[in-house]
């Protein structure tokens, strides 16, 4: 499976506004981050939770030893842009940490059981990033 075209056909159905052929539009968005080495934008369709004011990434890289490349773009710069449903907006990424990520953290495995697979096949600890609402 080809990575960059799979993002690629899903972020080109999600903005013509119809269904995502193989995922839930409802808890989709798409992120888009400044390449920590490249300076130039890229967006990336993943899962979110709701979370009060904001919504919640994984980057759990389906368990892989390595953070995920939108992680690593945020944690360079946290300002990002959230398309999610018909809305775009500008957001601030920070990672959660200590008794609230734990506590987060606990809460996404029980409500999604895959992200728990995910932690199960890595050693490092999968961050959970809040994407607030800038301004």
């Amino acid at each position: 499976m080809d990575v960059r075209e799979t993002n690629r056909r899903v972020i080109e159905q999600f903005r013509a506004g119809g269904e995502i052929e193989g995922m839930h539009r409802d808890r989709l968005l798409l992120l888009t981050t400044t390449g920590r080495k490249s300076g130039r934008p890229y967006t990336t369709p993943m899962m979110f939770h709701p979370d009060g004011d904001r919504v919640l990434v994984i980057a759990s890289n389906i368990g892989a030893p390595r953070h995920p490349d939108w992680y690593l773009n945020l944690a360079a710069d946290p300002n990002v842009t959230v398309e999610v449903g018909d809305e775009t907006y500008s957001a601030t990424a920070e990672s959660l940490r200590g008794e609230e990520r734990e506590r987060v953290w606990r809460q996404i495995k029980e409500l999604y059981p895959f992200f728990a697979d995910h932690e199960a096949k890595t050693s490092r600890t999968i961050p959970v990033v809040a994407l607030r609402r800038a301004g």
